[in-house]
Order: C-alpha cells, then sequence, then structure tokens
C-alpha cells in the first residue's frame, strides 16, 4: 500500500504568501479606480438632469402659443433674460432656495432680421444652483429658436 506524503500534496508559505501579495496588489488597483468611477458617474447623472430639464424648458417654449407672452409651465416671458432653479426632482422655483440643485439662464440675444425673424433663446444650465456660472462644477446649453411670428 502506498502512503502519501503531506509534504508533496500542500502548498509551501512561499507560494500562499506571494498569492497574497498579488492579490492585495490587484484590490489596491481596484479600490484606487473607485472614487474615480464614482465621480463619473455623478457627473453622468448631472447632466442627464440638466438635458432634461433643457428639454422639459425648451418644450414649453416651442409650445406656448404665439399670442401670449410667457409660457405655461415656467412662466417664462419671452425677450426677458430668466433665471430658474430646479431641485434633484425637477421641481423649478424662481427663487434660490436650500434645495436647488441646478440654476437655468435663459438670454434671447437680439436677431436683426426684423419682425418676420425667429426668436433666439441661449439656455445654460448650471451645477451646483449657488454658484456662479463661471465657478460651476458643470454645465450644459442649448442655443434654440422659436417661430414667434
Amino acid at each position: 500500500m502506498k502512503r502519501c506524503s503531506s509534504a508533496f500534496n500542500s502548498f509551501s508559505l512561499v507560494e500562499v504568501t506571494v498569492a497574497l501579495g498579488v492579490t492585495a496588489f490587484c484590490l489596491v488597483a481596484v479600490f484606487g479606480l473607485l472614487p474615480v468611477g464614482l465621480k463619473a458617474n455623478q457627473n453622468s447623472i448631472s447632466q442627464t438632469a440638466a438635458a432634461s430639464i433643457l428639454s422639459a424648458v425648451i418644450a414649453d417654449m416651442r409650445a406656448t402659443p404665439k399670442s401670449a407672452s410667457s409660457s405655461v409651465q415656467f412662466g417664462i416671458t419671452f425677450g426677458t433674460e430668466t433665471t430658474l432653479y430646479f431641485d434633484n426632482e425637477g421641481k423649478s422655483s424662481s427663487s434660490l432656495g436650500p434645495n436647488s440643485r441646478y440654476q437655468l439662464k435663459i438670454r434671447f440675444p437680439s436677431n436683426g432680421s426684423g419682425t418676420t425673424a425667429a426668436t433666439f433663446a441661449d439656455l445654460k444650465v448650471t451645477w451646483p444652483a449657488a454658484a456662479a456660472p463661471e465657478n460651476a462644477l458643470g454645465s450644459s446649453e442649448v442655443f434654440a429658436a422659436f417661430d414667434r411670428r
């Protein structure tokens, strides 16, 4: 009968140490990338919310009848520079509040083509809402034209 020697069927202490070292090195690299991934995820969430805000405001402005001077949902007066603030749920207000996360500035650049020309609007969303646009962490901007003849 053959006897199995335990010396041949086990790992040596050196092999276990090397395996633990390689594993630790890989885990340190993965954990080092975790903050970068979280920041990229938060930035993409903010950009998606900003695009949603811009889409809702432009849809509201396009749905405004030509006879009305201001939009129905957000109360935006055409031709007047407006600033709106939005929270995480997309609710708007005309003043900066404790839950405000996004700031929307709407400018109406002049169109020198006369009364038959389109009305231009420059919409820019920045976040956080309390920061000045030049110091914002992120922004999204759209230029739109509206037929208001």
